[in-house]
């Protein structure tokens, strides 16, 4: 039987002496006592609001980009794209944070079942068989991921949407055709076994979803572009600045 499954400079050192203190051990590893060598663990990358990005984040965004909904049609995923999408998020979270947290926090039964559709539907999904426990088990594992880290990830998911939906959804409709037209223009090519691609009405919530998020994106990146432009962003390895990206991470135009 086959799965349905298709998401400034200015005193720099003094500034961010506390947040590398954050990534480093104390002057004595467990593992290496005798060595009076500090053990450095992480980095700061880039600082966002006094809010750091470490290097472990960086790593983390980009095995957890697996799970978006755009990952097999974005392209391959690149750490300036990935830390993009880390700065953008940060700053919507403090928002968020700032407004009024308690409304957004989703209930642990719905994360459990975005989990679930994320099983059934996901393209990623699909070649392991994640609607069995033995196929998941396998996905997480081959892509170095825990239950935790996935639950996680679909909480901030939620989150982030239900903040922006509150924001700037309000009087969008996403039509009917519209959901058509990406379902056999973007959804069912990514199946090379078409026998596995899911009926459009058991899709058709996620793919509203993506639609939403692409037409809400449109109002919000001025929103979001203020935020940058307001906000204290430094980006402190070199490698990952990078010029072309738009504020979630993907190649093109604002």
């Amino acid at each position: 039987m086959h799965a349905h499954a298709p998401i400034r400079m200015l005193s720099r050192w003094a500034r961010y002496a506390s947040l590398l203190a954050t990534a480093c051990l104390l002057p004595f590893s467990v593992a290496g006592a005798q060595s009076s060598s500090p053990t450095v663990l992480d980095s700061v990358v880039a600082v966002v609001n006094n809010q750091a990005i470490l290097q472990s984040d960086l790593n983390n965004e980009m095995r957890l980009s697996i799970l978006e909904p755009r990952f097999n049609i974005a392209g391959p995923e690149t750490p300036q794209s990935a830390l993009q999408r880390l700065i953008s998020r940060t700053l919507i979270e403090q928002q968020i944070e700032n407004e009024d947290v308690q409304a957004t926090i989703p209930d642990p039964a719905e994360i459990q079942q975005r989990i679930r559709e994320l099983r059934r539907q996901s393209p990623a999904c699909v070649q392991a068989n994640c609607v069995t426990q033995a196929g998941w088990d396998k996905f997480l594992k081959d892509h170095d991921l825990t239950e935790a880290e996935v639950e996680t990830y679909m909480k901030r998911r939620i989150e982030i949407l239900r903040f922006i939906e509150r924001r700037f959804r309000q009087g969008i409709q996403i039509p009917e055709k519209d959901i058509e037209t990406y379902y056999h223009d973007n959804l069912v090519p990514q199946y090379t076994n078409r026998q596995d691609v899911p009926p459009l009405d058991q899709v058709s919530k996620r793919i509203q979803e993506i639609l939403l998020q692409q037409q809400v994106s449109q109002l919000f990146s001025g929103w979001l572009e203020n935020l940058r432009k307001q906000g204290e962003i430094e980006v402190l390895d070199p490698r990952l600045e990078t010029a072309g990206l738009t504020p979630d991470g993907s190649v093109g135009g604002p």
